[in-house]
């Protein structure tokens, strides 16, 4: 899928949401990385393969959050 060079990870990779943005839509809350994941503004993840990954935020950040 990707043509990048270097290539962008492939959407098996740990480090997949490196990728490059094809598609952006801040109004919705998602992007497609041309490594075909759809990345949701949450940062939850969809697969190629259908594969829901859920959200994962740092922990640091929701303790800056919960603090303030």
């Amino acid at each position: 899928m990707c043509q990048h060079q270097p290539s962008c990870p492939n959407a098996d990779s740990a480090d997949r949401e490196a990728a490059r943005v094809v598609a952006h839509h801040p109004e919705q809350g998602w992007s497609l990385l041309c490594n075909g994941v759809l990345l949701f503004e949450d940062t939850g993840e969809l697969l190629p393969d259908g594969k829901i990954i859920a959200p994962h935020r740092p922990l640091t950040a929701a303790r800056v959050a919960t603090a303030a």
